[in-house]
């Protein structure tokens, strides 16, 4: 008999009809002849108001009692649900996450699963029952109770189902699958038949609030397909699977970041171990950090920028404060009104001129950059953000966006639900279910560095100069663009080395025209690529990679991060020795 996992949202079970609907949906499943775990959140806006309950009493309430207080959300809704699912004459039973065995570590808010236990569901189950499961909750070695953060109903449902085996995990929300972007900024927005774990990786990152990146890391790391429905409609909705609609489209969905803020360090010293010096200090305060940005130095001093959510600016800005001191760099300054607007697409790695077109979209838009970063699969830049909705619409509108993609043979070939690896290696990798997962450490020493300073902060420049270097058959793969000092910023691409020359040549004429230069760089770069599951959550991974170049003595010259992939480029005659250094410090983790 197959099982199934079936997730429901706050707004699934906001009120008593809407329980009972969902309770309809469970038992219509096990009629069907399938087992059913249900995942269920707190009833609607049930945790914002216990949150605010908290708040009433003190400013800084205990992390641990927090967890305490929210739990008991879930608590309610599992029990009106196994309540529901009685009335309609079919056998539920409800479970605590304590009481399911889903152990965290202590890390409370923001607790990660260690391992879960099976046997009392499978118990459940097996009597013919329903199991009701408390999302977003567990319980760690003392017995404390804990939370799961953001999205840790998601994380939560996949989890199970990863531990369950289960044919699918359905999560049933207020939208009735994944679009292309974000319907209520867009209407032209459309939903998509099957995005991939990686595409969705990034979309939950950059905003698409649809699920959360922890729950899709899960789903990614044990092979779970994830069907993303409406709790209100029959609408097929959206599969999360391994392959997106198309390969031959080069951009599949846009995100727009609202809750973003931009942190800069001027003038830190370009010389090995500065980056871990920052990074270290915001990694102590459990800071997930996004955008990263780091250009090559002038003069023996280098910006650093970052981008960091709005809610961790405060104790961002307070680590960076420290680590600006303890440098001896210029100082620190931030922008908290700013948007992050990407495009995603497996595509990408395939097609050229994504980045020139996404440039010149904005720039058509009068929509000004003020930092790029580049992934395989991703580009994001970073702009007022009183322009993010007119650089969303302009993305989008480029791409096409709008229109189903012709569906590709390659990408039909999607795992069978269900699909299982070696029982015994699936038990082994689950004892540690949210631990890091490397999956390559790449070392690319066929890439040139070219830099472009002065670059004038107005719309337009880097959609001119992407367009310049297209026309001129070079390929660029890394793109970085720092925040700019005085109306200028700083841009700096890799391509093959043997087109080195010809960019350097063709670029000579550009800058002339654009008033900007001196152009610069390095005909021999190293680029170094860490690929795996769960970079972004893991706050450690950029330590790592910071910690073993710089106590190899090898500097950085340009830092570019995504949510599947942390890039550094570093001179060129320290590639094998970056690599070997890199292997030794994810030997632990690696696939």
């Amino acid at each position: 008999m197959s099982l199934i996992v079936q997730k429901f949202g706050g707004t699934s079970v906001a009120d008593a009809q809407k329980i009972l609907a969902a309770a309809r949906k469970a038992v219509r499943a096990r009629q069907e002849g399938h087992q059913v775990v249900m995942v269920v959140s707190a009833m609607g806006h049930n945790t914002d108001l216990l949150i605010d309950l908290a708040n009433q009493i003190t400013d800084q309430p205990p992390a641990r009692e927090m967890d305490m207080l929210l739990s008991t959300g879930e608590q309610v809704s599992v029990a009106l649900m196994a309540m529901a699912i009685s009335s309609l004459g079919h056998e539920a039973i409800s479970f605590t996450g304590a009481q399911i065995g889903i152990k965290t570590d202590s890390t409370h808010t923001k607790a990660r699963i260690q391992s879960i236990s099976t046997e009392r569901m499978r118990k459940a189950l097996d009597d013919g029952k329903i199991v009701i499961a408390a999302g977003f909750q567990g319980i760690d070695e003392d017995f404390n109770i804990t939370t799961l953060g953001r999205g840790g109903s998601d994380t939560t449902a996949v989890a199970l189902a990863a531990v369950l085996s289960a044919s699918a995990c359905e999560i049933y929300t207020d939208v009735d699958g994944v679009y292309t972007t974000d319907p209520r900024l867009m209407a032209e927005a459309r939903r998509v038949s099957r995005v991939s774990y990686d595409e969705m990786l990034e979309l939950a990152s950059l905003g698409a609030g649809v699920m959360h990146n922890r729950s899709i890391e899960f789903a990614k790391k044990f092979n779970v397909p994830i069907h993303v429905r409406s709790s209100f409609s029959d609408v097929p909705g959206t599969m999360i699977v391994a392959l997106p609609e198309s390969l031959e489209q080069p951009v599949s969905g846009a995100a727009l970041a609202k809750n973003e803020a931009r942190v800069t360090i001027l003038g830190v010293p370009d010389k090995p171990g500065t980056s871990l010096a920052i990074f270290s200090k915001i990694a102590k305060r459990n800071i997930s950090v996004d955008m990263i940005v780091q250009d090559v130095g002038a003069g023996g001093a280098a910006d650093l920028s970052f981008t960091v959510l709005t809610d961790d600016l405060r104790a961002t800005l307070a680590a960076a404060n420290e680590a600006a001191t303890e440098l001896n760099a210029e100082g620190v300054t931030h922008n908290d009104q700013v948007a992050k607007v990407s495009v995603v697409g497996l595509g990408m790695a395939r097609q050229t001129g994504v980045a020139e077109r996404m440039f010149r979209a904005l720039a058509d838009a009068g929509v000004n950059i003020q930092m790029i970063t580049t992934s395989e699969i991703k580009i994001s830049v970073l702009v007022a953000r009183e322009q993010g909705a007119a650089a969303l619409r302009a993305v989008h509108q480029e791409f096409q966006l709008d229109k189903a993609p012709t569906v590709s043979s390659e990408a039909q070939a999607v795992a069978p639900a269900g699909s299982k690896s070696d029982a015994v290696a699936v038990v082994a990798r689950l004892q540690k279910m949210e631990e890091l997962a490397i999956d390559d450490i790449e070392l690319d020493e066929s890439q040139a560095r070219i830099t472009v300073s002065g670059v004038f902060d107005q719309p337009g420049i880097a959609a001119t100069i992407f367009e310049a270097v297209a026309k001129g058959g070079i390929f660029v793969d890394m793109i970085v663009q720092s925040f700019g000092r005085e109306g200028t910023a700083k841009l700096s691409f890799t391509v093959p080395q043997n087109q080195y020359d010809k960019t350097l040549k063709l670029l000579a004429g550009l800058a002339d025209r654009l008033k900007c230069g001196p152009i610069s760089g390095s005909p021999n770069v190293a680029k170094l690529s860490v690929s795996g599951i769960g970079l972004r959550s893991h706050t450690q991974v950029a330590i790592r990679t910071f910690r073993c170049l710089a106590e190899s003595g090898i500097n950085i010259d340009l830092i570019s991060t995504s949510e599947v992939r942390v890039n550094v480029v570093v001179d060129g005659g320290h590639g094998q020795q970056a690599l070997k250094c890199l292997q030794a410090a994810f030997a632990d983790c690696m696939q």
